[in-house]
């Protein structure tokens, strides 16, 4: 591991769901109980935003009742120390990456607990409802605020910042990830490209599972610990 100096780290719904937290694919997941074209499209707020609001709502509140898990803290635990460049790029739209210490991170989907104003295009720490169409904090328009959450058919987040990571990486880590939602699911071919090492760890192998160099698989708070150990010369 000794020329091993970069690492990106990609984590999904897997890393937060042994906090209890809801995944999307998974059997009994949340795209059993609503359809993605009801929830999680421009189309659908703009057809039925009572809907994606109360939706949106409930995994905002059910999001701040939950802890992080050995997965995020060992995580965390790798940013305070490792002397290289890292980056942890989520899927995730929940703050338990945060709430364990992270600081290297971006959430390319998007935050439960920001509010997006469609008025002044700013983002707003939010942690209530926005059902009753509460006013935007920063420019104080009512109605304007939506879930700050990249759906179906949107950009991701800071793309160009994490194609730069991925092209820099000496390790690529996909951690907790079904491998089927782009352009997430295309980072281990950037990183491959680049000449990285590829790593899963998963609770099963991914539907990309082939491009990775060395896969293991089981949860995540059991290996992520273990493979931050081994990193961190533990």
């Amino acid at each position: 591991m000794r020329d091993i100096r970069n690492i990106v780290v990609l984590t999904g719904a897997g890393v937060s769901a042994e906090s209890g937290i809801d995944t999307f694919r998974d059997a009994g997941g949340l795209w059993e109980q609503h359809r993605v074209e009801d929830v999680a499209t421009p189309e659908a707020f703009a057809r039925d935003p009572d809907l994606v609001h109360r939706f949106y709502d409930a995994r905002r509140a059910a999001i701040q009742t939950k802890a992080p898990n050995a997965a995020h803290a060992a995580l965390a635990r790798l940013d305070a120390a490792w002397p290289g460049e890292l980056l942890i790029v989520t899927q995730n739209v929940d703050d338990l990456h945060e709430r364990a210490g992270a600081a290297r991170l971006i959430h390319m989907h998007g935050e439960h607990l920001n509010a997006w104003c469609s008025a002044c295009d700013q983002r707003s720490p939010w942690t209530g409802p926005l059902i009753d169409r509460p006013a935007c904090p920063a420019c104080g328009l009512p109605g304007t605020l939506r879930p700050d959450i990249v759906w179906f058919g949107e950009m991701p987040y800071r793309m160009d910042e994490i194609y730069h990571a991925l092209a820099r990486a000496d390790l690529f880590v996909s951690i907790g990830t079904s491998g089927a939602v782009y352009p997430a699911a295309g980072f281990v071919r950037e990183a491959r490209a680049g000449g990285a090492r590829t790593l899963e760890l998963n609770l099963e192998p991914s539907e990309g599972g082939y491009w990775f160099d060395e896969a293991r698989h089981g949860p995540a708070t059991a290996l992520v610990p273990q493979w931050v150990d081994r990193m961190l010369g533990v």
